[in-house]
């Protein structure tokens, strides 16, 4: 099954730093502010429930790779808006342009790309790879 998403469709969604999403509780840090791995999660979340819209059922899309640069901090209870821009697909393979903004300025962006799979299959390659 051919599925084609709508390029340039994209999806902003709000988050709030918590103690929880700091550097210093993850352990990628030693400071108080948003760490690079939950702002990547944030990037990667909106991009599926971006993706998501646009799956049959029985399929949805998993993330293979980022390209993410943390370019400022963003503090303990500040508002981070994340968007995610459809910007190209080939084949299963699509390519989104990320964002996360607190207020007008940029803390983060670049590209994230994910993969459509097939739920049964990929539970069954799964399953497969366990046995081993």
């Amino acid at each position: 099954m051919e599925i084609r998403v709508p390029i340039g469709k994209r999806k902003t969604k709000k988050f709030t730093v918590r103690e929880e999403h700091l550097a210093s509780f993850l352990g990628s840090g030693n400071v108080n502010v948003l760490s690079t791995p939950q702002m990547i999660a944030w990037m990667e979340n909106v991009s599926r429930e971006l993706l998501d819209e646009y799956m049959p059922s029985g399929y949805t899309t998993v993330g293979y790779h980022v390209d993410i640069y943390h370019l400022k901090p963003a503090p303990l209870g500040s508002e981070v808006d994340v968007t995610a821009e459809i910007v190209s697909q080939e084949k299963r393979k699509i390519k989104l342009k990320v964002k996360a903004k607190m207020k007008e300025t940029i803390i983060g962006e670049g590209y994230h790309e994910r993969y459509i799979i097939n739920l049964e299959r990929f539970a069954d390659k799964n399953q497969k790879i366990e046995k081993k």
